[in-house]
């Protein structure tokens, strides 16, 4: 009943959503006398507000039409190379170019699109072959393409990257760090041609015993059937996915807008001020967000019910005890994969030290093939976005590349 309870109170906004904008404009009408008072700009502002927050949202579009390389304007294509029934392999064509270091950029799959690495993207696409993985929405895949847990993603990464070739880079963002580091052990007990080159992991949870934040704390306040029973729904008949069990993404966001429900407050309360002042651009900026961070897919239960247990709950890779298709993922078989491990100082999501945890269980590659940054004064969302991203923490993902075979 859980997510067709929310199905009824979506229908419900997305009208209201509609009505809020239709009143909005119509206060803004030149026409309109009461646009002329003193309350017509509250109003409209106080609608603009409510109807961006309760719009419904799609899957939002990556959007990089052109590049820059070498002071020149560059256009991108986006290309599916390889799809599958949870996910495809995306290719950043840069028409003209060629060459440059093949870096397979993979994006959570925590509830939000890889879009939410468009800022990731967009600054990597100038001097490298960027390839993403495109998670789809569970709720959305056919229950008769089968399950997918995380041997199954593990089994994803090694397949694109097999399809990439011989001498790729992968930078993971967040949750992803985990099967990525994974993928890179099994690949390399096999001598896969394929591993990659240098593995580089940003704020993700190799090992949450260190430094936990509220994200971790909650994962083992809590026995894995309080899970089962309370975070995992049935995707409802309207959807292609019906009948799948799915840990559904609005709850996922709801929890994140929880963490922070102060800032996300001041947030909108700065969005309307900025509408009242006719500060379009500032709001615009606020609402480009917030239209990207509002966007949220399902995740399948087998996956993120395996995450919480393997990750948080018992810290499995950590002690090496993980296991793949029935193997142990052995991190000492990782020899010549260098690894990078970034971590923000301010980071709430994955606290510091838990990324870095990486080089320390990797017994058998060389110091030199390690190597640890801290950014500082940045949050989760700034290690791989924004200013911060492009001009400080960028830069040593370029040079580790270029260090090790780029």
């Amino acid at each position: 009943m859980l997510y067709d309870a929310y199905e009824v109170q979506r229908s419900l906004l997305a009208g209201a959503s509609t009505l809020a904008n239709i009143g909005a404009g119509w206060m803004q009408n030149p026409v309109n006398p009461f646009a002329y008072s003193h309350m017509g700009p509250i109003v409209a502002s106080a609608l603009d507000v409510f109807a961006h927050a309760s719009a419904p949202r799609g899957k939002p579009a990556f959007g990089l039409g052109t590049t820059m390389v070498e002071g020149k304007t560059v256009p991108v294509v986006e290309d599916v190379v390889l799809k599958k029934p949870f996910g495809q392999l995306k290719r950043f064509r840069r028409e003209g170019i060629e060459g440059g270091p093949r870096l397979l950029i993979v994006a959570p799959m925590s509830g939000h699109y890889a879009t939410l690495l468009r800022g990731t993207v967009e600054r990597m696409l100038p001097g490298h072959d960027v390839y993403i993985t495109d998670w789809r929405d569970a709720k959305l895949v056919p229950a008769e393409a089968g399950r997918f847990d995380l041997d199954d993603y593990i089994d994803y990464l090694i397949a694109f990257l097999e399809y990439i070739g011989p001498g790729a880079h992968v930078l993971a963002v967040c949750q992803p760090s985990v099967p990525c580091y994974a993928a890179a052990a099994v690949m390399s007990a096999d001598k896969n041609p394929a591993r990659p080159k240098t593995l580089t992991m940003m704020g993700g949870p190799i090992d949450t015993r260190q430094a936990p934040t509220a994200v971790n704390s909650m994962a083992t306040e809590r026995p894995h059937s309080w899970f089962q029973r309370n975070v995992i729904a049935t995707v409802p008949y309207s959807y292609p996915g019906a009948g799948r069990a799915v840990y559904p993404g609005f709850l996922q966001l709801a929890g994140f807008m929880t963490m922070n429900l102060g800032n996300h407050l001041q947030s909108h309360w700065e969005m309307f001020r900025h509408l009242i002042d006719g500060d379009g651009e500032s709001a615009d900026s606020t609402k480009e967000f917030y239209d990207e961070y509002r966007a949220v897919c399902d995740m399948t239960a087998e996956f993120y019910l395996q995450t919480v247990d393997v990750v948080f709950q018992r810290h499995l890779l950590p002690k090496g005890e993980m296991m793949h298709r029935g193997r142990r993922v052995d991190p000492a078989a990782i020899t010549d994969v260098a690894i990078l491990a970034i971590e923000g100082e301010r980071d709430d999501i994955s606290g510091m030290g838990q990324t870095k945890a990486a080089l320390d269980i990797s017994t058998s590659l060389p110091d030199e093939m390690k190597q640890y940054h801290l950014a500082n004064g940045v949050g989760h969302y700034g290690i791989f976005n924004g200013s911060k991203w492009r001009e400080r923490i960028a830069p040593v993902v370029e040079q580790w590349i270029a260090r090790h075979g780029g």
